[in-house]
């Protein structure tokens, strides 16, 4: 029991795990150390694994992931395909679309140009019947007055004569104070005109 009296060196351990340390010890470092990996004795085993899983990935990939990304892609691009052909027919059914529509306006525009003139041609062919029966009517009663007043000038021209003869035997009996005789103021009066 000695041994369990003596206390423990500074920096020793303790007596009892003495023994559970003893297999741990650090081998000697003789010769090589590093990475196995490097080592000629292992590389046969890894040339066998690097070659299995490369075949086993060779394989998944051609078999399996490749064969889907390839159909991915071709249904892509088929969907593109027909997407962009049916946008095409849309695109050409609507240019022939706006080409009738085009027409149709064209042809509307026309008739109406058609109708516009027919109507214009019309009103003025009314307007010129309109003018020229109220041209005739203006004509008739410009006729009729003008013969009214000629009429009416010739009466009064005769009357003139009248009063003409009527006033110098007036003023011939007044200045002289005997009366001339009725041909011989109308042959003054004819003879002054």
């Amino acid at each position: 029991m000695a041994a369990e009296d003596t206390p423990n060196a500074p920096g020793a351990a303790p007596a009892a795990l003495d023994g559970a340390h003893a297999g741990t010890a650090p081998a000697e470092t003789g010769g090589g150390g590093g990475l196995p990996q490097f080592e000629l004795q292992y590389w046969g085993g890894q040339i066998v694994w690097l070659l299995l899983i490369f075949i086993v990935l060779y394989t998944l990939m051609s078999r399996v992931f490749i064969p889907r990304l390839r159909a991915v892609k071709d249904t892509r691009a088929e969907t593109i395909a027909s997407a962009v052909a049916e946008a095409r027919r849309v695109q050409d059914e609507a240019d022939a679309q706006a080409t009738s529509a085009r027409a149709e306006i064209e042809q509307a525009r026309a008739r109406a140009r058609s109708v516009a003139a027919e109507a214009k041609a019309k009103a003025n062919a009314e307007f010129a019947a309109r003018q020229a029966e109220a041209d005739a009517r203006i004509a008739d009663q410009l006729a009729t007055a003008e013969t009214r007043i000629r009429g009416l000038r010739d009466s009064a021209m005769a009357n003139v004569g009248d009063i003409a003869v009527e006033t110098a035997g007036a003023m011939v009996q007044r200045l002289t104070g005997t009366a001339a005789s009725a041909a011989d103021l109308r042959a003054a009066a004819k003879g002054a005109a």
